[in-house]
């Protein structure tokens, strides 16, 4: 299945492509098979394979492009990485958790991939996004019958997200990483003729917890239908620049397309006040 929008580097290039995992973490035979390589080759036998292909792309890039060279490298030299770290390998093996934290996240997609995170947080993985994509009538699309299918995806992300929280807590992991909860846009202040709530782009919530954020601490407010901003609205933008400003990045850094022309990574401004430190 193509990955969902946004789920690829854009201009950025091959160097910045995500690895991505379709699989369900939860499923008894889950296993990243492109981590695994075959039984007959062993780690020396890898090396030398490496070593040959790096020899091929110094021959390449006489004949191609020098950017479309260097990151094609870079996304082998992530994959030999990968193929190589043991560490990194073990932390897909999501049955040497034990069932009582897997009950935790919830015996559900959502819960397990979010497990999954976490052991990707341990070994030192800097971003992980986890989508609710569109499964059957597995989704947050709800413009028919708004309140049953709530009733049904509410449950499990409530059980997913706090088991991440509580998990990060107890391993002291919390404070260090920030999580971010948010859809794309909010649903209408009002229900339509099916029953249903639309798209509706002009007021919605989002959620942070962990990495020096206060704890209970509510920024802004909405009319009393929720269907505007009543006080210190917040634009995606500066959102973006939040996340950016505590990964240690400027917001206002520019990067540039494959033709040099600049974007700055964030055009908002971040909201440090809700970060204790």
């Amino acid at each position: 299945r193509p990955p969902i929008a946004g789920q690829n580097a854009g201009f950025l290039g091959l160097t910045y492509e995500p690895f991505r995992i379709a699989a369900d973490p939860g499923a008894a035979d889950f296993r990243v098979s492109s981590l695994n390589s075959p039984a007959e080759l062993p780690t020396d036998r890898l090396q030398r394979r490496h070593k040959l292909l790096q020899s091929f792309d110094r021959d390449g890039r006489r004949v191609e492009p020098v950017r479309q060279v260097t990151g094609i490298d870079s996304l082998y030299q992530r994959a030999f990485g990968l193929l190589g770290s043991a560490r990194t390998r073990a932390a897909f093996r999501m049955d040497t958790e034990p069932d009582s934290l897997r009950d935790l996240y919830g015996r559900h997609r959502f819960g397990q991939t979010l497990l999954l995170s976490r052991r990707l947080v341990e070994v030192g993985v800097p971003l992980i996004t986890v989508n609710w994509a569109k499964q059957n009538r597995d989704q947050w699309d709800t413009h028919l019958n708004h309140h049953p299918k709530l009733r049904e995806l509410l449950p499990p992300f409530d059980q997913g997200v706090s088991g991440l929280i509580e998990d990060l807590n107890s391993r002291g992991l919390l404070e260090t990483t920030l999580v971010v909860c948010l859809g794309e846009f909010g649903r209408t202040p009002h229900i339509n003729k099916d029953a249903g709530r639309d798209h509706w782009p002009d007021c919605y919530t989002v959620a942070l917890a962990g990495g020096g954020v206060q704890g209970g601490a509510v920024w802004g407010a909405s009319d009393k239908l929720g269907s505007y901003p009543l006080s210190n609205p917040v634009r995606p933008a500066d959102l973006a620049a939040t996340i950016y400003w505590r990964f240690g990045l400027d917001p206002q850094m520019e990067i540039h397309d494959p033709l040099g022309r600049p974007y700055r990574i964030a055009e908002g401004t971040p909201l440090r006040s809700l970060f204790s430190g």
